[in-house]
């Protein structure tokens, strides 16, 4: 592939041996290429927070602190100019949909060659969308759930949230780890059940557990 120019690219996956793949992958094709890594949702949103100059997070779908398309919504929603592209080992082709519904500008899957890696990149680092040349967006449910939408307008505080509630953590708990008031939690709690139409603490988990299985219920 032709030398595509110089770009900092965030690996965000807790498998070192996987980031590291990536890493070889990438320095490649890319005439100059500035890579950093983060294991966990924390890491990733330290290293996003102290460096403006991220052209293309590479995102897991599944490492400590995210479930599911969770860290995709907190991404798209706290760094909207930042291009996120999905890697996950999760190829199912609703999967791929999701991850384009939630703002993903492209899906990889952990199974596909190094080339096409590379494509993937550059396709989307000039600007385009890539998924694998086998996926048909038209196949599979036509536009999103009622769930999707809604869990769509979460804010990133509030999917932070509702991921540890599914992690059984209390108010006291989430606000000591987000470094905000109990009263500030229960309003978001609030607000997400309101959001998600549901009445319960219970009930948002199960939602949650859902974002992580990739299963997603339609309009009731």
């Amino acid at each position: 592939m032709d030398q595509i120019g110089t770009y900092r690219i965030l690996i965000a996956d807790d498998h070192p041996l996987f980031r590291d793949a990536l890493k070889q992958a990438l320095s490649g094709s890319l005439s100059s290429v500035e890579i950093v890594e983060a294991g966990t949702l924390d890491e990733m949103t330290a290293r996003l927070e102290r460096d403006a100059e991220i052209d293309l997070v590479l995102l897991d779908l599944a490492m400590p602190g995210v479930r599911g398309f969770s860290g995709l919504l907190f991404l798209r929603g706290q760094y909207p100019s930042v291009p996120v592209v999905v890697v996950s080992a999760h190829e199912e082709g609703e999967v791929i949909r999701r991850c384009l519904e939630f703002g993903a500008s492209g899906f990889i899957p952990k199974s596909i060659d190094v080339d096409s890696i590379r494509r993937a990149v550059a396709e989307v680092l000039g600007g385009g969308v890539w998924t694998p040349p086998e996926f048909d967006p038209e196949a599979g449910e036509g536009g999103g759930s009622d769930m999707t939408d809604r869990l769509a307008t979460l804010t990133p505080q509030q999917v932070r949230v509702l991921m540890m509630l599914s992690e059984g953590l209390l108010n006291k708990q989430i606000a000591f780890q987000l470094g905000v008031s109990e009263a500030t939690v229960k309003a978001h709690v609030s607000a997400i059940l309101q959001k998600l139409g549901v009445d319960s603490r219970t009930q948002a988990v199960i939602v949650a557990s859902r974002i992580e299985a990739g299963q997603w219920p339609g309009a009731e």
